[in-house]
This record gives structure tokens, sequence and C-alpha cells, in this order.
């Protein structure tokens, strides 16, 4: 119930707030993501409250996908980030289809990771570094073919996703089907605030 309720209060302070756009400092530099609140609502108003509530700062990116070490060989690029812990904590979010959205996974779209539709958290979110329109609604990535939702775009600081993406990865025994995915030293996230 307090989950549900501190959801809800995210998303009143998000269609209060004037401000939709975060800047994301990490270690490597600064990244700045405008958060499409009209067009993915319940995504955006997750990672706004993780924003808002400190809950990224001090945490990082931790896994980084390139053609090198794709297994299904499709040649997905990017970089996932949150909550080092992997805990969410709020509720899963409902999936927020692109084909709802009218979003993409192209270079610099900022994206809800999950397992089943509706099982997403802000805690873990993606940065595509190139286009990965196979992770849209219809695509071909998962056998579910509901894609991923996209709720933000990069407006500067590629150049960093692009290093982070660039860092030596080794493989997590507890992630098998992830090979050499996993940053040894996940890049820190100082601080997550709204501009």
């Amino acid at each position: 119930m307090i989950r549900v309720f501190l959801v809800l209060a995210a998303l009143i302070m998000t269609a209060c707030s004037p401000s939709s756009n975060v800047i994301l400092e990490t270690e490597l530099g600064d990244i700045h993501i405008d958060v499409h609140t009209k067009k993915a609502p319940a995504s955006s108003a997750d990672f706004l409250y993780y924003v808002d509530e400190g809950l990224y700062d001090n945490q990082g990116f931790y896994r980084v996908v390139r053609a090198d070490n794709d297994p299904k060989e499709m040649g997905m690029s990017l970089v996932q980030g949150g909550r080092l812990d992997l805990y969410p904590v709020t509720p899963p979010l409902a999936h927020e289809s692109t084909q709802a959205s009218g979003l993409s996974n192209v270079s610099g779209s900022v994206t809800i990771a999950r397992d089943e539709p509706g099982t997403g958290s802000a805690a873990f979110f993606f940065i595509n570094v190139d286009d990965n329109t196979y992770l849209d609604h219809g695509g071909t990535r998962n056998p579910d073919g509901q894609g991923y939702a996209v709720f933000g775009t990069v407006t500067k600081g590629m150049e960093v996703v692009r290093a982070i993406q660039s860092q030596k990865t080794n493989s997590d025994k507890s992630q098998p089907d992830m090979p050499d995915q996993f940053l040894p030293k996940p890049v820190m996230i100082k601080k997550a605030y709204r501009k």
C-alpha cells in the first residue's frame, strides 16, 4: 500500500513539476535526459521518483552490450544502469509499449529494462547507444514481441555513454545468458537531479 501511494505521489509531482529534464552526473561526465512524461507517463513517473528521492545517487552503470558480446549476434548496443543492488523500490510497471507511446529504441533513447511485460522498473534502465529497433513492439529480440518501454532521450552526453560502453567487461556466473557484459567496476552515478 505504501508503494502504491509513493507511485501516485510521484505521478502528481511529475504532473506539477516544471521540469522533466534530468542530469546524471557520472564519474566520466554528465548525461542529460529529456523525460517524455506525456508519451510514457508511468515509466517517466517511476524514473523521476528515483531521481527526486536520490535513489540513483552513488549508484551506477554496470552492464554494457556491444556487437562483440551480444550472444544473439544482432549487434545490440547499449549501457544499463540504475540501482546496483538491483532492488526495485516501487512496484512493477505496467508495460508502455513503443506502439502505444510512438517512441522507439533508437540511438540515445532511454528505456525500462524488464523480464516479462509488466515486470519492469526504473531501478534498472538502459540507454541505447546505436539503433536497436528490434527492441520495439513487434521486434524480434524477445519471443513475446512486446519490446521495451522507451521513456526518455539523451540530449547531451552521448560521448559519456559511449565511454561507458567502451569499458572492459567480464562475465557474471549468475547471468550465463549475458556473457562478458558486466563491468568489474561500475561507472558510478554520483548524483541525479532535475535541471
